[in-house]
């Protein structure tokens, strides 16, 4: 009985001195003329399907909820978001080469065709975030009516 007490003790002692670890939850600026939007048009229904799924962890305009701020699950959060940033990040849009932007579009609408974005993970503190077949075929239509687009435009 008394390892069961100071098991518990020493459990609440490590997620108290966890609190003192705070990963980077700030948002860097954003630039409108660098966004998505300001490069390509992105139709309202894709824009919200955008803000709602995406945003958090593909742009500098994340939300940082409560838990995002409790440790060891903004370890998670923070890690979650700064990948996906790494990935693809709609806020910094312009900084991709048209070859690289073109392969990000295709690669936005596989894995949302595939049921891998969002993350599993995500969808159960952000309900509204999950994408039926007609959020997924909005998306997918939309990458492929823009890579189309570039595509005509580069054979000018």
């Amino acid at each position: 009985m008394i390892w069961v007490r100071r098991g518990a003790l020493a459990l609440v002692l490590l997620l108290l001195a966890a609190q003192l670890i705070h990963p980077a939850t700030l948002n860097p600026p954003v630039n409108p003329a660098h966004e998505i939007a300001a490069h390509l048009v992105v139709s309202p229904a894709v824009e919200a399907i955008f803000e709602r799924s995406c945003n958090d962890c593909h742009s500098n305009r994340t939300v940082w909820p409560w838990y995002s701020h409790v440790a060891p699950i903004s370890w998670l959060v923070a890690s979650d978001v700064s990948g996906g940033r790494r990935h693809v990040n709609f806020s910094e849009w312009t900084a991709y080469p048209a070859e690289k932007s073109a392969k990000l579009l295709e690669q936005i609408c596989k894995e949302v065709q595939e049921g891998d974005m969002p993350p599993l993970q995500y969808l159960p503190m952000h309900r509204a975030a999950w994408l039926g077949k007609a959020d997924r075929r909005k998306v997918c239509d939309w990458t492929a009516a823009v890579r189309q687009n570039q595509t005509a435009m580069d054979a000018k």
